[in-house]
């Protein structure tokens, strides 16, 4: 894919911050996308998928951090059709709490086909800890990375089919609850990762380039060009943190 204009990101965070620092990952999240090479705005609110100006009807990708049980049906379908489109879309933590207003999942069906998912509970570990994330498989989002372990909130989320889990961390039970997956909606791509809640994650350098490379495959970057991009930052020089790290001669 020959890029003719640098990839265009929008940050994009709504709710409340009683539960979650939205102005802290608002800032956070800029710079981990800034660090892709990828051009970063922030943005407050999610009316402005109804009324799209410039910078959210020429944005490539949407990275969406919310915190809110409320979302107009409205705001639901321009941001679902965005992405049909072909815009990329970077879910994060809570952006996948539905089923809390008045019509229940119903009123909330649009961005739950969208996303993929949708929050369940904190599950019986509690509300955070430490854990080991663990990639599966093989997919551009998490090329060039490893198993990680990483301090933030448990999650358990219910998945729709069609998303394809590409991490995930073992439950106390003995199963797997899904960190990251992806799905495709429309011409657009779509990558769920519960990680966030907090400085302890969006600090960690799996969590960051994790986050970029996401931002990079929605945005339809080439597999083979994901390394490039998103391992400059910050390490530099193509080197990366996952496996193949030890052969690095420098």
């Amino acid at each position: 894919m020959k890029i003719s204009r640098p990839l265009r990101a929008l940050v994009v965070v709504d709710g409340s911050d009683v539960h979650h620092d939205l102005l802290g990952a608002s800032s956070a999240l800029r710079d981990i996308v800034l660090e892709a090479g990828v051009v970063a705005e922030p943005a407050l609110g999610l009316d402005r998928f109804v009324d799209a100006a410039p910078p959210t009807s020429e944005a490539d990708v949407f990275v969406l951090y919310r915190s809110s049980v409320a979302f107009d049906p409205a705001q639901q379908q321009a941001l679902a059709d965005r992405v049909a489109a072909g815009a990329g879309l970077v879910l994060l933590h809570a952006s996948n709490l539905f089923g809390y207003g008045p019509h229940g999942m119903a009123g909330d069906a649009v961005a739950h086909e969208l996303f993929g998912s949708t929050y369940v509970s904190h599950g019986s570990n509690g509300s955070e800890g430490t854990y080991t994330v663990e990639v599966v498989g093989e997919h551009p989002v998490t090329a060039h990375l490893g198993d990680f372990v990483l301090e933030d909130e448990y999650y358990v989320i219910s998945t729709r089919d069609d998303v394809t889990v590409i991490a995930e961390r073992s439950d106390p039970d003995g199963g797997t609850q899904p960190v990251a997956y992806v799905r495709d909606h429309g011409a657009g791509r779509v990558c769920y990762i519960a990680l966030g809640h907090d400085m302890r994650a969006w600090g960690s350098p799996y969590f960051r380039q994790l986050v970029r490379q996401a931002v990079l495959w929605t945005g339809g970057v080439e597999a083979e060009d994901i390394q490039s991009w998103s391992t400059r930052f910050p390490l530099g020089n193509g080197r990366f943190i996952g496996p193949g790290a030890a052969e690095d001669p420098s």
